[in-house]
C-alpha cells in the first residue's frame, strides 16, 4: 500500500479500501479533542462529506482561531517543513492544502498502527 497520495479524496477512498476509514475518523476526533477543538466527525459521513467538514473547520481555525489551529497542527504532528512549502496566499487554498496534510498524517498513524499491531 502506498502512502503517497495526490489529494484528499484519493486518500479517503484508499482508507475505505483498506478498511481504515472508521479508524481514521476516530483518530481525527481524538486529535481534535486533544487540541481542545470541538468537532464531531461522524462515521456516517462519506469521504467527500468528511473532507468538506474538515476543510471548513480548518478554514475557520485559520481565520478566527489561529492559535488553536497551530496547536492542532502540533497535536496531529503535521510537519512544519511541509506547511512552509505551501505557496498559496489565499485562505481557501491554504486550508485545502492543510486539510490534505492533516488527513495524510492521520492516515499514516492509523495505517502504521494497523500494520504493526496484530
Amino acid at each position: 500500500m502506498k502512502l503517497d497520495f495526490s489529494n484528499s479524496l484519493e486518500l479517503l477512498k484508499a482508507s475505505k479500501n483498506e478498511h481504515l476509514y472508521e479508524k481514521l475518523i476516530d483518530q481525527l476526533n481524538k486529535d481534535f479533542q486533544l487540541a481542545n477543538i470541538q468537532v464531531d466527525f461522524s462515521k456516517e459521513f462519506n469521504p467527500k462529506g468528511l473532507k468538506t467538514l474538515l476543510h471548513e473547520k480548518v478554514y475557520y481555525l485559520i481565520l478566527e482561531k489561529f492559535t488553536e489551529y497551530l496547536n492542532l497542527l502540533y497535536v496531529i504532528d503535521v510537519s512544519e517543513k511541509t506547511v512552509k512549502k505551501i505557496t498559496s496566499i489565499d485562505a481557501v487554498d491554504v486550508s485545502e492544502e492543510i486539510t490534505f496534510l492533516i488527513l495524510k498524517r492521520e492516515f499514516q498513524k492509523v495505517w502504521y498502527k494497523s500494520k504493526y499491531t496484530s
